[in-house]
C-alpha cells in the first residue's frame, strides 16, 4: 500500500513538474516582451540578450503615444471590438433564438445553408465582402472594418442549441398574456442565454481585436488604421529599435488580457452551463 501510495506522490510530482515547465515555456517570451519594452534603445540586441533592464525606462511608451500616435491607433481599435462586440452580442442573440424558438418558412434548410458557411475560409469572403461594401461606401469607414465579426454563423449557432433549453410553455405562457415577442426576448429569452452571450462576447472581442488582416484590406487612411496594422507598420520603419516594437506589443496585449481576466469567470460559466444544457 505504502509503494502504491508513493508511486501515486511520484507520478502527481512528475505531472506538475511537466505543468509548470510548459507554463513556463509558454509565458516566458511574454515576460521578455514586458521586459524588453524597459530597456534603452540597443539593450535588447545584445548578445545573449539580457532578461532584465539594466535601468529601467518608460521612453519607447512616451514616443509610441507622442511621435508614433499610437493612442489614435488604440482608440480606433477599441472602437472596432468594443462596438462590434455589442452588436454581435445582440444580432447573434436575436437569429440564434429565432432560429430556435420561432416558426418561420424554410427555418431549418435556412440553417443548413448556414451552417455550411462555416466551412468556407474567411479569406475566400473577403473579396465580395470588400466588393459590396464599397458599393456601400463603407471603405475606409470603422464600422465598414466591423463587419465580420457581427454576425458570426459559430455564434447564432451556440447561441440557438442554448435556446433550445428554454421551456415552450414558458414562452406561450407570455404570449398568451400579451407579450410581444421583443419584450419575451427582452424579459425571459436575453437573462437565460446570457452566460452564452458573455462567452460569445469574449470570443468576438479577442478576435476583432486581433484581427489584421481585413482592416488592412479596408483601411486606406493611417488615421484609420487599428493597433495590429499600426504594429506591423511600427515594426517595419523601426526594425532595428526592438524595444520600441515590444513597447507596441505589450500595448496591443495588455487590453485583451486584462479582458480575459475579468471576464474570466463568466466565461467558464457560459462554457460550464452550456455543456449541461440537455
Amino acid at each position: 500500500m505504502r509503494g502504491g501510495g508513493g508511486g501515486r506522490r511520484l507520478e502527481s510530482v512528475a505531472l506538475h513538474a511537466l505543468l509548470f515547465a510548459g507554463a513556463a515555456l509558454a509565458i516566458s517570451p511574454l515576460l521578455w516582451m514586458v521586459s524588453a519594452s524597459f530597456m534603452h534603445a540597443g539593450e535588447a540586441n545584445a548578445s545573449p540578450p539580457p532578461l532584465f533592464p539594466h535601468t529601467p525606462t518608460l521612453e519607447h511608451y512616451r514616443a509610441l503615444f507622442t511621435s508614433q500616435s499610437l493612442g489614435r491607433y488604440f482608440l480606433n481599435s477599441a472602437a472596432i471590438s468594443v462596438g462590434g462586440t455589442g452588436l454581435a452580442v445582440v444580432i447573434t442573440g436575436m437569429a440564434g433564438y429565432a432560429f430556435a424558438k420561432l416558426r418561420f418558412p424554410k427555418r431549418d434548410p435556412l440553417f443548413r445553408v448556414l451552417l455550411a458557411g462555416m466551412v468556407v475560409p474567411g479569406q475566400v469572403a473577403m473579396l465580395p465582402m470588400f466588393l459590396e461594401l464599397r458599393q456601400l461606401g463603407l471603405i475606409n469607414t470603422l464600422f465598414g472594418a466591423m463587419i465580420p465579426v457581427l454576425a458570426p454563423i459559430y455564434g447564432v449557432f451556440l447561441v440557438r442549441q442554448y435556446a433550445l433549453s428554454i421551456p415552450d410553455d414558458l414562452l406561450n405562457a407570455a404570449r398568451l398574456d400579451g407579450a410581444s415577442e421583443l419584450r419575451i426576448f427582452r424579459a425571459i429569452v436575453f437573462p437565460t442565454i446570457a452566460p452564452v452571450l458573455v462567452t460569445l462576447g469574449v470570443f468576438t472581442f479577442l478576435s476583432a481585436w486581433n484581427d489584421f488582416m481585413w482592416p488592412l484590406i479596408v483601411l486606406s487612411d493611417d488615421a484609420r488604421y487599428t493597433l495590429p496594422v499600426a504594429l506591423a507598420n511600427l515594426a517595419g520603419e523601426h526594425v532595428q529599435d526592438v524595444e520600441l516594437m515590444m513597447g507596441g506589443a505589450v500595448v496591443t496585449v495588455l487590453p485583451v488580457f486584462l479582458a480575459f481576466l475579468f471576464l474570466q469567470r463568466y466565461y467558464i460559466q457560459g462554457i460550464m452551463a452550456g455543456s449541461t444544457k440537455g
